[in-house]
């Protein structure tokens, strides 16, 4: 199924509350979210056909979609029942659920006063982001030419599709040169995520630093990492954490939905270990998010 074209997949998708066949779920050509990056949406894992935090996600979908002057035209409890309905529906049990949100082709400019808003939600199963055999012994991250802007000019705590464009295109460049991923640092040069992930060092102390999202997502998964850590006793720092710091850290790992606890064996130059630490955090974020329906 991953290597179906995702245009060519079969199904049902929720599309402005009506269930449509997978292939019918189009857009014209010329819609102001394809142009104009006027976009929201979301990503969620399902695990034992249960949507991991969806309230959370739901929550993060209507603020990013206000601060890009989007009012969806359903509340959040439709929106949740929508993706639990599809779930259900496509016969999800281990996946992805994409809620997505744009503006419309009522105009072709940069303004978009009086387009319509459209919502979507599509689901299907899903493993894992990264090569689960390159997860055992630890991903390898370049450090990307491409810096994350100044909160200033971007509505950079929300799930924008145009944010995504460095992203993509810092993913492109680490892979070019041998690379999992690449590592992003922020327009002051501290270090800030991966392309779609937040980071995490360990240090000789077994202590946890992780950058301030003070201009990318604070990531639901990275917040509940670091409540995990704190339940055993581990101490988080939450800091400014600069490129010539990596040669004094342990271990790294990266956090996301997609991308859940993966282990940094390599960023650049710099050599990390896959150590207990993160294997236990490791293990106890699967058990939190795998936990079975309750009878």
């Amino acid at each position: 199924m991953e290597n179906i074209p995702y245009d060519k997949r079969t199904g049902k998708i929720w599309y402005n509350s009506e269930m449509v066949n997978w292939t019918d779920a189009k857009v014209h050509l010329l819609n102001h979210g394809l142009h104009y990056a006027s976009c929201v949406f979301e990503g969620e894992r399902v695990y034992n056909g249960e949507i991991f935090k969806l309230e959370e996600h739901t929550q993060r979908l209507f603020h990013s979609a206000k601060r890009m002057g989007i009012k969806i035209p359903y509340s959040e409890k439709e929106i949740n029942d929508a993706c639990k309905e599809i779930i259900l529906i496509q016969k999800v049990n281990d996946g992805y659920v994409r809620p997505i949100v744009w503006r419309g082709s009522e105009m072709m400019a940069i303004s978009a006063q009086k387009n319509k808003i459209h919502v979507a939600v599509a689901a299907w199963e899903w493993g894992s982001y990264f090569d689960p055999k390159l997860k055992l012994n630890g991903i390898k991250l370049n450090i990307s030419s491409w810096r994350r802007p100044h909160p200033n000019s971007v509505p950079w705590d929300t799930k924008a599709a145009g944010l995504y464009m460095i992203c993509t295109l810092s993913k492109h460049e680490a892979e070019s040169k041998g690379f999992t991923d690449s590592l992003m640092l922020d327009h002051e040069g501290n270090i800030a995520e991966a392309t779609g992930a937040n980071i995490f060092f360990k240090d000789k102390n077994g202590e946890l630093h992780t950058p301030i999202p003070d201009s990318f997502l604070d990531g639901i998964t990275r917040r509940t990492v670091i409540q995990i850590a704190k339940s055993k006793n581990i101490k988080v720092h939450e800091r400014k954490i600069k490129p010539e710091e990596l040669k004094d850290f342990v271990g790294c790992f990266l956090t996301g939905t997609a991308a859940e606890v993966t282990p940094v064996s390599t960023i650049a130059e710099y050599q990390f270990k896959v150590c207990d630490l993160i294997i236990d955090l490791n293990e106890s974020y699967l058990a939190l998010v795998k936990k079975k329906k309750a009878a």
